[in-house]
């Protein structure tokens, strides 16, 4: 596994993380015996970054990250999320509720500091103010979290935390779909020192290759629930796309795909031939989908050529089809 730095003078990682979402239950059913095998497979590959969020599952993901990590003696970067929940959404936030919320967090992770925390794509009125960063910096200096971040919808949402002291980490949505940030927030997030973190690099399992227009979903699964924005941002949902449009992209792509690699490989190597990504955190449901992941890190880059026809692609093929603030 190669290793990057996230953030200036932040952590060397594994340029491939693990996302945790699916532990809270959201990506279909999985328990906490099936969560250990990943971790731990995870791990043996290389990767050493766990994202998770407080409100995935209730709190659910977070504590089986710290049963699994406390319980085996294995080390991690583990980053977990504040802003979400309904405590504090869309206008409760307050110093208190963050200060509450870290403790809360703490206490399922089995830690006496968080090592990053980060704001969760909490509305762009709360950024524009200020004040919560000043609650994460007073936070910091007092030793109950390491780091701290944001995790973001728009290019506009990260341009405004760019300009926060402190900020280490932006995490957006990326990938082969959803190229807007390469443009203008990537270079600017390189002369701040601030490390990105790129989301949902499959576009929710899409550019896997493996779904059509057809494939059904469990009722518990944000690509049911949500494949229209019903309950949250649209974007994080087949990256803003229908289902029909984007297996009909992604069966329009596969002839692209160099050989020795899967589909689901070069929509991640392409994330990570750009510089400005420090990780990537592709979720798992299996052991065989963490290893699978965690290989990218070994494969060539792709060619020039490649590339030009990928930007060439989302650009006159796929852009216009996104759905919801990017």
């Amino acid at each position: 596994m190669k290793t990057r730095t996230l953030g200036q003078d932040g952590f060397t990682i594994g340029e491939v993380g693990l996302g945790c979402w699916q532990f809270g239950g959201d990506w279909g059913a999985i328990d906490e015996g099936t969560a250990d095998e990943i971790l731990s497979a995870s791990l043996a590959c290389g990767v050493d970054f766990f994202d998770t969020a407080n409100v995935y599952g209730g709190g659910r993901s977070e504590e089986w990250i710290g049963n699994f990590l406390s319980g085996r003696g294995e080390s991690a970067v583990v980053a977990t999320k504040y802003g979400r929940g309904p405590e504090a959404y869309p206008d409760k936030h307050t110093e208190a509720g963050l200060r509450q919320a870290i403790d809360e967090s703490r206490r399922r992770l089995r830690v006496a500091t968080i090592d990053l925390l980060q704001l969760h794509c909490i509305p762009i009125s709360v950024l524009r103010t200020g004040d919560i960063f000043d609650w994460l910096r007073r936070a910091q200096s007092d030793g109950i979290i390491r780091h701290f971040g944001a995790s973001v919808e728009t290019v506009e949402e990260g341009m405004l935390c760019l300009g926060q002291q402190g900020l280490l980490s932006l995490q957006v949505i990326f990938n082969l779909f959803r190229q807007k940030p390469a443009a203008e927030l990537f270079p600017r997030a390189r002369e701040a020192g601030v490390g990105i973190i790129a989301r949902l690099p499959l576009a929710s399992g899409l550019l896997s290759g493996k779904f059509d227009a057809s494939t059904k979903f469990p009722a518990t699964d944000h690509r049911n629930y949500n494949r229209d924005g019903q309950a949250f941002n649209v974007g994080e949902t087949f990256a803003g796309l229908t289902l029909a449009k984007g297996a009909e992209l992604v069966g329009r792509l596969k002839p692209l795909v160099p050989s020795g690699m899967t589909m689901a490989q070069m929509a991640m190597r392409w994330i990570l031939d750009h510089e400005a990504v420090s990780v990537i955190i592709p979720g798992a449901s299996s052991v065989a989908q963490a290893r699978e992941n965690a290989a990218v890190s070994a494969l060539p880059s792709l060619p020039g050529s490649l590339r030009e026809e990928l930007a060439r692609f989302y650009r006159d093929e796929v852009h216009g089809h996104i759905r919801g603030p990017y």
